[in-house]
């Protein structure tokens, strides 16, 4: 429970002092074991610090709000409205000297130095993975260590961090260590540094947990999206999930699945394929997670300004049968969900050699489709024919509560013209607070 946002809606719905110390204090008992006296005292302390800063004004205090809440836009959904508030975000960073930058859409960014490139990256663990802290650091872990493989690049440290609200127990930040350094521990990337928070301070009641990873890595030779080209072969590695197969396992009843998910073979694959020459003929590597292949297939071939063909008989195969078993019991698109398979754009010459690499790493793959030259776009080829692949407004839903959430989805050009707007007014603030900085330097 977010004490400061139950206070502040109080205070813009016009409710009164009184009412708003009352409430909160009973929903402070109901969460907290503490008598009346300390949840009266807690109360009337969290109204008066909201008061203080209700309706600040300037800038630092303001926010130019879009009206568009996050899950209503599908934010941190991979559908087209995540890609689309991600665009935004690029968009208010703007142009820089990195090599990679967001404006690629690729999961990590590179910069060079000297005559190697850093790269770098951070993942967030899956929100619904919270009451399970090893699981949730050990998905966390993966997806981090891939984002910087898929750039060619070895991951040489792992940074975490996390944030426990005020009644979780502190047993949670040792479980999701503990996940984090048993993926580091075993391809050999130390966990260096990290930080450790309550979510809100003593704002937030309950045992919600959140947090991240990043990871660092250095490369020869780079492989993001942008190399993909015209004539290219595509070659996928088999799949089992990670922390969205784990979640849609756990709260479907299928809690015996998410052992499926507990693997390193794409981790594997890339170190293989780092270490050996055949890097050097991969084009383009990309993890099948943002919305799934859907997704990544079209931002893909947005990033190089290709069209992309995905055969869907050549996928099907590298899905893990009890992962895809589930899949279909419970009506969720295997394209359009995180399968955590390794992607691979190459000439078609270089395939055999990059597929050999992979499989002596003990690792399936197979070719699944094609680059050609034509407007950006992905389609899908099923029974011989070309299907619309646009991915979705979210994901393919994977829990029975993302089912009901999404049927609700509103008027998607309006919600994107107010997110555009607001991204608009946070670039104009920037440019104000560089401009004082500025001035004051003189």
């Amino acid at each position: 429970m977010d004490v400061e946002e139950f206070v502040r809606r109080g205070l813009r719905a016009g409710e009164d002092r009184v009412g708003i110390e009352a409430s909160l204090a009973t929903h402070v008992q109901m969460i907290k074991d503490v008598d009346e006296g300390y949840a009266a005292d807690f109360a009337r302390a969290a109204v008066d610090e909201a008061l203080l800063t209700h309706n600040l004004p300037g800038d630092f205090f303001e926010t130019a709000a879009s009206g568009v809440g996050m899950g209503e836009f599908g934010v941190g959904s991979r559908g087209t409205g995540d890609f689309f508030a991600h665009r935004q975000i690029a968009r208010i960073i703007g142009k820089t000297s990195a090599d990679v930058g967001v404006d690629q859409m690729d999961d990590a960014g590179v910069v060079r130095v000297g005559d190697q490139y850093v790269c770098c990256t951070v993942d967030g663990m899956h929100s619904r993975l919270s009451d399970f802290p090893f699981l949730a650091g050990f998905h966390v872990t993966r997806a981090t260590l891939r984002d910087v493989y898929v750039m060619g690049a070895r991951p040489i440290l792992l940074f975490s961090d996390v944030h426990v609200a005020d009644d979780g127990d502190v047993a949670k930040i040792f479980e999701y260590t503990a996940g984090i350094t048993a993926v580091g521990d075993s391809v050999g990337v130390p966990l260096v540094s990290g930080s450790t928070l309550r979510i809100g301070g003593d704002m937030v009641l309950g045992s919600r947990m959140t947090g991240c990873v990043g990871t660092v890595g250095v490369a020869r030779h780079l492989t993001a999206r942008r190399g993909l080209a015209p004539g290219d072969v595509l070659l996928m590695t088999e799949g089992a999930g990670g922390g969205t197969i784990a979640t849609a396992a756990l709260y479907s009843g299928h809690a015996d699945v998410v052992d499926r998910t507990i693997n390193l073979q794409f981790l594997y694959a890339c170190q293989a394929l780092i270490e050996s020459p055949v890097l050097d003929s991969v084009h383009a590597m990309t993890d099948v997670t943002n919305g799934g292949l859907r997704g990544d297939a079209h931002e893909m071939a947005a990033t190089a300004g290709c069209r992309i063909v995905v055969e869907e008989e050549a996928v099907r195969p590298l899905i893990d049968d009890v992962v895809g078993a589930m899949l279909d019991d419970l009506g969720i698109d295997p394209l359009g969900v995180s399968l955590d398979s390794l992607l691979i754009g190459a000439p078609p010459d270089a395939i055999p050699a990059i597929a050999e690499v992979i499989r002596g790493a003990g690792v399936r793959c197979a070719e699944v489709g094609r680059v050609e030259a034509g407007e950006p776009s992905a389609v899908l080829v099923t029974n011989g024919r070309e299907t619309d692949f646009t991915p979705r407004f979210r994901e393919a839903a994977y829990t029975p509560l993302k089912k009901v959430v999404d049927r609700r989805t509103g008027d998607v050009a309006a919600m994107q013209a107010k997110v555009e707007a607001a991204a608009l007014a946070a670039i104009a603030k920037k440019e104000r607070v560089k401009a004082r900085l500025a001035a004051r330097r003189g």
